[in-house]
C-alpha cells in the first residue's frame, strides 16, 4: 500500500518507517510538494484527520496523518494540542522542553504524572467517509532536568516508570514498540488486518 505521509517531523516519520514496517510505500507529504495543513481542529482526533484529508486531496493517494502530544495533568493537560509549539514557535523542542520545567519548577514529583497521547488516522481518499482512527497513551511523568539524548521533542523529561528512565534512554526498539505513537500504530494494523 502506498501511503503519503501527512508530517514534515523527521523523528516522526522515522519513527512511522520503523513500525509500519513492510508492505507498505512511505512518501512524505514534503516530498511530493505538499505544505503543512494548519491544525484548527479542538481535538487530537480532528487534526490527524484534517491532515490526513489535506495531503491526500492534494496527492490523490491514501493518507495517514498523526497528531500527537504530551499532556500534563498538573497544567490541565497542558501543553496538549500545542506542544510543538508550546513556547511558540513550532517545532523548537528545547524551548519548549524549557518552558515546560518552568511551569512545573515547584511541583512536586506525586504531581508531575502525565501522558504521550498519538491519534492517527488513515484516509484511503481525501472524501473517506469512514476513516480508520486508532489512538495509544504512554503514561509516565515529568523529570526535573534532562535526562539522555535520544528521541526527540518531549523525550527527555519525560520518565516512563515500566522502563525506569527517560524516553530519551530507552533503545528506538523499545521506544517504538512501547511508545503512545507504538500502541497507536498495532492498534491501526489490527484494524487494517481485520478490514
Amino acid at each position: 500500500m502506498e501511503l503519503v505521509i501527512a508530517s514534515s517531523n523527521t523523528g516522526k516519520l522515522a519513527e512511522l518507517r520503523a513500525l509500519l514496517g513492510d508492505g507498505f510505500i512511505l512518501r512524505t507529504q514534503s516530498e511530493l510538494g505538499v505544505q503543512d495543513a494548519e491544525e484548527t481542529g479542538a481535538t487530537f482526533i480532528e487534526n490527524a484527520i484534517l491532515k490526513a484529508r489535506h495531503a491526500s486531496r492534494c496527492t490523490g493517494l491514501p493518507a495517514l496523518a498523526d497528531d500527537s502530544g504530551l499532556c500534563v495533568d498538573a497544567l490541565n493537560g497542558a501543553p496538549g494540542l500545542y506542544s510543538a509549539r508550546y513556547a511558540g514557535q513550532h517545532g523548537d523542542h528545547q524551548a519548549n522542553i524549557d518552558k515546560l520545567l518552568h511551569e512545573l519548577r515547584d511541583t512536586p514529583d506525586a504531581a508531575r504524572s502525565a501522558r504521550f497521547v498519538c491519534v492517527i488516522a488513515l484516509l484511503h481518499h481525501a472524501d473517506d467517509p469512514l476513516p480508520l482512527v486508532a489512538q495509544g497513551t504512554w503514561e509516565g511523568r515529568i523529570l526535573h532536568a534532562r535526562s539522555g539524548d535520544g528521541g526527540f521533542g518531549y523525550d527527555p523529561v519525560f520518565y516512563s516508570p515500566t522502563h525506569g528512565c527517560s524516553a530519551a534512554e530507552l533503545a528506538p526498539a523499545v521506544k517504538n514498540r512501547d511508545s503512545h505513537r507504538g500502541r497507536a500504530l498495532a492498534q491501526l494494523k489490527t484494524l487494517l488486518a481485520s478490514g
